[in-house]
């Protein structure tokens, strides 16, 4: 190998686990956003009050307009929360467009939704929906655009720094 290989950008160190231990039920993370774990990916997406109660109205995915119309009023809930300087909403805002990727990616996969055969004993084949993948493709192209959002990065550093000298 030459000396001409490109440096590799420096990968943000992992969220930590996402605390299931809290009462859901009682915790409101815009008073209290200290206690909130981003956790991987997706995780405590349908938990996390009052951004659940403000976002999951808006998530649909079952063709492509609704798709777009649910994928923007998202996009401009994360901007609205990262206006008011509230990671928590727009970490949760970015969940959610993660979901309506993941979610119509697995129904334009499978036309039942359900990737495994009865007991998990095995991968369902592809049923491909084109209608679900460009639904799945514009959730996409909205949670890689919040995801990359350099306020968001900085403000997902402080959280992090914030809470690991809290746990």
């Amino acid at each position: 190998m030459t000396g001409d290989a490109k440096p590799q950008p420096k990968r943000a160190a992992p969220a930590p686990p996402f605390d299931y231990s809290l009462d859901f039920a009682i915790i409101d993370f815009r008073q209290q956003p200290e206690l909130y774990r981003i956790g991987k990916g997706e995780q405590g997406v349908l938990l996390v009050e009052p951004y659940k109660s403000e976002i999951l109205p808006h998530w649909r995915f079952r063709t492509p307009e609704i798709a777009r119309e649910s994928a923007e009023h998202i996009f401009a809930m994360f901007l609205a929360y990262k206006n008011q300087g509230d990671f928590v909403g727009m970490d949760m805002a970015r969940k959610f467009l993660q979901m309506g990727f993941t979610r119509a990616r697995r129904y334009a996969n499978h036309k039942s939704g359900r990737k495994w055969s009865p007991g998990r004993t095995e991968v369902l084949p592809d049923d491909i929906d084109p209608v679900k993948a460009e639904s799945a493709a514009i959730f996409y192209e909205r949670y890689r655009e919040a995801r990359d959002d350099p306020d968001y990065g900085r403000m997902k550093a402080a959280h992090l720094e914030r809470t690991a000298t809290n746990s």
